[in-house]
């Protein structure tokens, strides 16, 4: 449900693509953002930081797009964003001495140090790969092609990593029986 949730802004930001015009679609990804931050508030639940950084960046370069009329603003959010997480992540190794993926996971996985950093330097290169694609996709491809990639590219690396992750660092799982 949480992957459905985090996805909510950019299949509603697909949708109204499809149906209108990418100003349109900007409009409504800045609206679901901010609805999902009301919907946290309204139920009383923590909002990840990831979430208002997402906030932040979707309002300033969709902002910049629907005053601007310039559609180039909106195909470079999602590279901010992936480039913002990697720094973070390896901001956090270098200049904090502090593991994040280790921080945000440790409640849900028991791993040795090792598979921790490598966790964290992985997410940290996935995401600038990512940048670095959407980048690519967005200024060579037509419109249309990146938002269908923002949907289903984009999610579908995503998936594609998760998985491979949960592979090599199932040699760190213990077997409960």
């Amino acid at each position: 449900m949480k992957f459905l949730f985090d996805l909510f802004p950019v299949i509603l930001f697909f949708i109204a693509y499809k149906a209108a015009d990418i100003y349109v679609a900007t409009g409504v990804a800045i609206a679901a953002t901010f609805a999902q931050i009301g919907w946290l508030l309204f139920r009383k639940r923590k909002i990840d930081t990831m979430l208002w950084v997402s906030l932040v960046v979707i309002s300033v370069f969709g902002g910049m797009t629907l005053i601007l009329h310039d559609e180039g603003f909106i195909k470079w959010k999602p590279t901010i964003l992936y480039w913002a997480f990697a720094a973070v992540l390896v901001g956090g190794v270098l200049f904090r001495r502090k593991n994040l993926i280790r921080i945000l996971l440790a409640g849900q996985m028991d791993l040795p140090d090792v598979a921790w950093n490598q966790l964290n330097w992985a997410w940290a290169g996935f995401f600038a790969f990512m940048g670095a694609v959407n980048l690519f996709v967005a200024f060579n491809f037509s419109t249309d092609d990146w938002v269908n990639f923002k949907l289903f590219g984009a999610t579908g690396l995503m998936l594609v990593f998760v998985l491979a992750q949960g592979v090599l660092l199932s040699k760190y799982m213990e077997d409960k029986k």
